[in-house]
């Protein structure tokens, strides 16, 4: 089962691992076609209505597999209104061969004819709403037709993931849906056929520039709605949560407050004039300060608990206190990790280990990537948290789905790298779900880094980064 966001995601990635969307195009329309076949005889008419993006592109495929029966494609609109370059492209192949095709461009002109198949190719998964012209009237004439109606990918007019309506919608006899089944195809009265259109397993296993999708922004937001994050740590060290902090800045966060012993507070904020430091007193974080720090984090949407730490007893002490009070979101790092297995918390836990690190907490390690992620998706059902295993292949799990990182290299050993992508991790979180946020965190965070090496090669430091995360993350922009 796949939403189609999800979808969305999964075929951009299938583009980046090198199956282009023309290929799946191609592949999509077979599959329609095959249906059609099992449904009427050779020398049937067929009618293909068809919208102006990827979903009409597929039935532009499927009509040139139709040869041996009598085939008109209804285009709802213009050939240069067709939305992608490759529905164009398949648009033109027809045309070249000059198969029976028919321009709508007033729904009044919509003529269905009689046929004995019709296939609804107007709108796919990633529309929802009520339908407008032509496509309302073209879906009247569908369904007041006696012929066999199969859908492609999913009825028009329905909601791919709720199978809602709002208004009227194709009712559909067959359904033709790609790769995996959709959500509200469950309580669509029709055949569903799941085809298999060659998208590879790891196109939902390898973290891709697809998932990039899921950082859309409201044009209308305000300040505030893409999160607020606390860093809390410092102490020993003062250019972690500096780093941290900075990190979930440049990864899409409005704001970024740190939290540090008053003993460093003056050199954290001397970092960047863009964080808002809160001091405590003493020289480390201590139980104490909870109180404190739980008030800190109230109005919070993601916390980020240990750059910096260090391991005093007193320190380890406060975090399990913290997080035997916290009930929101964080992300665990460095020294703080240790206490992770022995936490009664309601709260929701993204913790970032290294392979030392993850043995430390009780975890088991492998030399193989996909050995490693079946040890850490075992071990993040254990703990009932998330896990970011970090390594030449960052290994991603929330002890049910997994997720697997190749950006990233050999001169991201240097120090404070870590530190990033726990701040870069935490900005995520505040608009995603753990496992993505934790999964986009690392690709960030790598792609960073290859971003830089390009330019610096192993020369990179951590505050290199900094600079790359916007670009990894809004390359477009």
């Amino acid at each position: 089962m796949i939403s189609s966001e999800e979808m969305a995601v999964v075929d951009e990635n299938a583009a980046a691992l090198g199956v282009p969307r023309k290929q799946l195009m191609e592949s999509s329309g077979n599959a329609v076609a095959r249906v059609v076949r099992d449904q009427a005889n050779p020398g049937a008419t067929v009618a293909l209505v068809c919208g102006r993006g990827n979903n009409g592109g597929d039935a532009f495929v499927a009509a040139r597999f139709l040869s041996e029966y009598n085939v008109h494609v209804h285009l709802l609109g213009r050939p240069e209104t067709i939305s992608t370059d490759i529905a164009r492209e398949n648009w033109d192949a027809l045309e070249r061969a000059e198969l029976a095709t028919h321009q709508v461009t007033d729904s009044t002109d919509f003529d269905l004819g009689e046929p004995d198949v019709v296939v609804d190719a107007m709108l796919g998964t990633g529309v929802t709403g009520a339908l407008r012209e032509p496509e309302a009237t073209a879906t009247e004439a569908i369904n007041a037709s006696d012929a066999t109606v199969i859908a492609v990918d999913v009825p028009s007019g329905i909601d791919a993931d709720t199978g809602e309506s709002e208004g009227v919608a194709v009712d559909a006899d067959q359904v033709v849906t790609f790769h995996d089944m959709k959500p509200g195809l469950e309580s669509v009265d029709a055949s569903v056929t799941v085809a298999d259109i060659g998208i590879p397993e790891t196109a939902e296993l390898f973290v891709e520039r697809g998932d990039l999708l899921r950082l859309d922004r409201n044009p209308a937001a305000h300040k505030g709605d893409f999160g607020r994050v606390l860093v809390v740590g410092g102490g020993p060290y003062t250019g972690a949560p500096a780093l941290s902090a900075q990190a979930a800045l440049r990864a899409g966060a409005d704001l970024a407050y740190v939290a540090c012993p008053e003993t460093v507070a003056r050199e954290v904020q001397g970092y960047s004039e863009n964080l808002i430091v809160d001091s405590l007193s003493g020289s480390h974080l201590a139980p104490k300060h909870v109180p404190e720090l739980l008030d800190r984090a109230e109005g919070m949407d993601c916390v980020v608990f240990g750059p910096g730490l260090g391991d005093h007893e007193d320190s380890l002490d406060a975090v399990t206190a913290f997080f035997e009070e916290f009930d929101g979101r964080a992300v665990v790092d460095a020294d703080a990790l240790q206490v992770v297995p022995d936490l009664d918390t309601g709260a929701t836990l993204i913790c970032t280990p290294h392979q030392g690190e993850l043995k430390q907490m009780g975890g088991q390690t492998a030399d193989g990537w996909r050995e490693r992620a079946d040890l850490v998706q075992s071990f993040a059902d254990e703990l009932g948290h998330t896990l970011l295993v970090k390594g030449a292949y960052d290994v991603v799990s929330d002890g049910n789905g997994v997720r697997v990182n190749r950006t990233g290299n050999p001169g991201m050993t240097v120090g404070g790298t870590g530190d990033v992508l726990a701040g870069a991790t935490a900005a995520l979180a505040c608009v995603l779900d753990p496992l993505s946020a934790a999964a986009l965190g690392a690709y960030a965070n790598g792609r960073a880094g290859d971003i830089v090496a390009e330019e610096r090669a192993f020369g990179l430091t951590a505050t290199d980064l900094l600079d790359g995360l916007p670009s990894a993350l809004w390359p477009e922009m």
